[in-house]
């Protein structure tokens, strides 16, 4: 996977490019504490900046506090579900814009309205691969997907 960079020129007598990267911050809220570390471990190698959360009800705060370029959300979990917390979501100007990939083994076309309504823009039924994912999660990002500034 290629990464692009924005080349930064000084001005000045000895003008030279300066390449930076920032990794974009990955969020993943999933009860599964085994499929949580496998996909955080997959996205940190691939050279994103994972923040694992596995807590349905503390979400929406780290959430609001961490502010993720992308959040990984899973539907179906014990406290608070997916739906649930992405509708909270929307009550928060500075996070409308983050997009969100719904998880779930019990995905049904029937959700594809609930979906749109909650604001989550794509869903991979799991199990998935892990090139999915991160194809997901590039096509959401848009072109600069790659860890850029």
């Amino acid at each position: 996977m290629a990464f692009a960079r924005r080349k930064t020129k000084t001005k000045g007598p000895k003008a030279y490019n300066k390449e930076r990267t920032v990794k974009k911050r990955i969020m993943i809220i999933d009860d599964d504490r085994d499929f949580l570390g496998e996909l955080n471990e997959v996205l940190a190698l691939t050279g994103y900046d994972v923040i694992p959360v596995n807590d349905s009800e503390k979400a929406v705060d780290l959430i609001k506090k961490d502010r993720p370029d992308l959040i990984m959300l899973d539907i179906k979990m014990p406290k608070k579900s997916g739906f649930d917390v992405a509708s909270e979501l929307k009550y928060f100007s500075g996070i409308l814009d983050v997009p969100i990939i719904a998880m779930s083994a019990f995905y049904k076309e029937d959700f594809n309205y609930l979906l749109s309504v909650c604001g989550i823009r794509r869903c991979l039924k799991k199990p998935f691969n892990p090139l999915d994912a991160i194809m997901e999660i590039e096509k959401s990002l848009g072109p600069n997907a790659g860890n850029t500034v």
